[in-house]
């Protein structure tokens, strides 16, 4: 069980990693270089003169849906098999459904870039739309396994602080999007220094934590 546990941290701790990885690439490499949200006529022209690139973003994202699937079932292995962190694994995969499908409307902005631009921005929106709604399910996973850290005895503490910080900001974030017009406040972008502390963690400390053989397994 130990071996498990352990192996199951270093698993979770690589995923995390590479996710980080392929999040940058998508995000600042890709999306923000090649969508200028507001103006259609630029966005289908660096769309269909990049279009390798873009590609590349989309396909990165695919990638990051499959090791977000992968990352709760190493996770609820790590935490234990209890009612709380079965949920915390459903809330993250649900969320990796939720993004796909946003995911799926930036191909079809691919295919609309040199035919009809204005639907095309239509795509890229909705793309926006769907994720921003999916954080509420990730934001809602990572609070779920703040409360877990605090239960456990091997997790320190202010891992479990920077989650329920970084689930917080990624529900406030969504939700006020979608009440707010023009909302402003960006507390996500901040709020990733949790998913980080706790990836640092694992693959540093994870493969020699030491699991307590009462530990709670209906928490």
């Amino acid at each position: 069980m130990l071996t498990q546990t352990r192996r199951a941290a270093v698993t979770g701790g690589i995923g995390l990693l590479l996710m980080a990885l392929l999040a940058f690439v998508a995000n600042f490499v890709v999306v923000e270089k090649l969508v200028t949200r507001g103006d259609t006529a630029k966005t289908a022209g660096d769309i269909l003169a990049s279009e390798g690139l873009f590609r590349l973003g989309v396909a990165a994202f695919v990638v990051i849906v499959v090791l977000d699937v992968i990352v709760a079932w190493a996770l609820w292995i790590f935490y234990g098999p209890t009612s709380v962190s079965t949920f915390a694994a459903w809330f993250r995969i649900v969320y990796s459904g939720v993004f796909l499908v946003g995911i799926i409307h930036l191909f079809g902005a691919l295919r609309l870039a040199g035919s009809d631009p204005g639907l095309m921005m239509s795509e890229v929106d909705t793309f926006f739309d769907i994720w921003n709604l999916g954080l509420v399910l990730f934001g809602a996973h990572l609070l779920l396994l703040a409360y877990l850290t605090f239960k456990s005895s091997y997790v320190p503490t202010w891992v479990g602080a920077l989650l329920a910080i970084a689930g917080a900001g990624y529900v406030v974030d969504s939700i006020g999007k979608v009440i707010f017009a023009g909302y402003q406040l960006d507390i996500g972008t901040v709020a990733g220094f949790g998913e980080v502390a706790l990836l640092v963690w694992l693959l540093i400390q994870g493969r020699r934590v030491t699991i307590p053989e009462d530990r709670v397994q209906t928490v």
